[in-house]
């Protein structure tokens, strides 16, 4: 028996374990993934910024534990020898129409107790001198990590303070009653209570325990190009352009990540398969679930431009370079390389709009995160004292 049982070995649910064992040092917990090592999906194909909370709305999840989390993030590497570099970044208008959404962000930047920087041209260039911009707001709170290498560092203290790590076990069947049983491919485990942070199989699992959600988790591939070595010199830190407000995804950007190496990325199209990291990764179950969701060409039908000039640049290498000169014009074809990409796991509610926020849900005996896209590596740490917070606020109250 079980004191808790998480679902997922991603960044989030190791952080679940991670708050659980803090707060209660001798609970027995127990974490399980269908992978062969942690961090698998999400974690571990994500660019490794560390989020400032500059773009989410004042007082939500996403502002808070980005705000909290970049804080915390750097904390726990500092204290555990975690290679981490606070760079700071530029958001970047490269004309003047951009300015008033600009200044937006800067406000925004303000609103969410972030320390914002408004530059000029001038300034801009001895930060970056090979963008295009006629200003930008630095925030120096952003940094890059290798949030795998994070994730390995938590299982290693979660294990050492007794927690069972069941790699390469593949959830069958919950029942959920006065606990909850999980049957795997390999056991039958007893636990008090379940937390599931199954990322891009969370809607699934929340299912499976008997909880049928108003969303459905679609996922979206981000295509990355890297910059060979000749090009690196373009690119100082991380530079990102001013966000469509009326586009979910911040569009193409540039991340020197903390091994030295620079992507240029990602566009945002349909995965056609949950873990499809490839155009030709095509699961009939998976995409027939989002080709059947009413919820799903609401959202087409209402980002139909947007979508169409991603699935361009998606097919048309000439495309996506165009994307990357507006920020950086020495920008050429014979500068990039194919990179590996990533799939952001979004949950779509039946009417058609995305949730927005970090979405958790309580049942009986069990909690689920059911929506942990980007920022939710940088607000891992915090999500997983959150969850804590939530269940023990149920057990008393219960």
């Amino acid at each position: 028996m079980y004191d808790y049982t998480i679902i997922g070995a991603g960044i989030v649910g190791l952080s679940v374990a991670y708050s659980i064992l803090k707060k209660e040092p001798n609970a027995a917990v127990a974490v399980i993934d269908k992978e062969k090592e942690v961090a698998s999906h999400q974690t571990g194909h994500n660019s490794g910024v560390i989020h400032s909370g500059i773009y989410y709305r004042p007082g939500s999840y996403k502002a808070r534990f980005a705000r909290e989390g970049s804080k915390s993030m750097i904390a726990f590497c500092e204290e555990h020898g975690v290679e981490y570099d606070q760079c700071g970044k530029v958001i970047v208008a490269t004309n003047n129409e951009q300015l008033p959404a600009l200044n937006k962000l800067y406000e925004r930047g303000q609103e969410n107790g972030l320390t914002v920087n408004w530059m000029e041209r001038d300034a801009l260039l001895e930060r970056e001198p090979h963008v295009n911009g006629v200003a930008a707001v630095e925030v120096p709170a952003a940094g890059i990590v290798n949030y795998k290498e994070v994730s390995k560092k938590i299982a290693s203290l979660i294990q050492e303070k007794g927690a069972d790590l069941f790699l390469n076990e593949e959830v069958k069947a919950i029942v959920e009653n006065k606990g909850v049983t999980i049957e795997t491919n390999k056991r039958t485990l007893q636990t008090k209570l379940m937390i599931n942070c199954a990322g891009l199989h969370s809607d699934r699992i929340a299912e499976m325990a008997g909880y049928h959600l108003d969303m459905q988790i679609v996922p979206f591939r981000g295509e990355y190009f890297e910059l060979k070595d000749s090009a690196k010199h373009l690119v100082k830190d991380l530079i990102y352009p001013v966000p469509n407000p009326d586009f979910p995804f911040l569009g193409v950007h540039f991340t020197r990540m903390i091994d030295g190496s620079v992507e240029a990325g990602p566009n945002a199209v349909l995965g056609f398969k949950r873990e499809g990291y490839t155009k030709l990764d095509i699961s009939v179950k998976d995409l027939s679930q989002v080709l059947r969701s009413f919820g799903f060409w609401k959202l087409a039908s209402a980002n139909m431009k947007e979508g169409l000039n991603e699935m361009k640049r998606s097919f048309s290498k000439k495309a996506f370079i165009a994307s990357l000169q507006e920020l950086i014009p020495e920008i050429t074809e014979d500068d990039v390389m194919a990179a590996p990409a990533g799939v952001r796991a979004q949950a779509l509610r039946t009417n058609g709009e995305l949730v927005d926020d970090f979405y958790i849900v309580a049942g009986a005996h069990s909690f689920h995160v059911c929506n942990a896209p980007s920022p939710a590596a940088t607000g891992a740490l915090q999500i997983g004292e959150e969850v804590y917070r939530q269940m023990s606020e149920k057990m008393v109250t219960s």
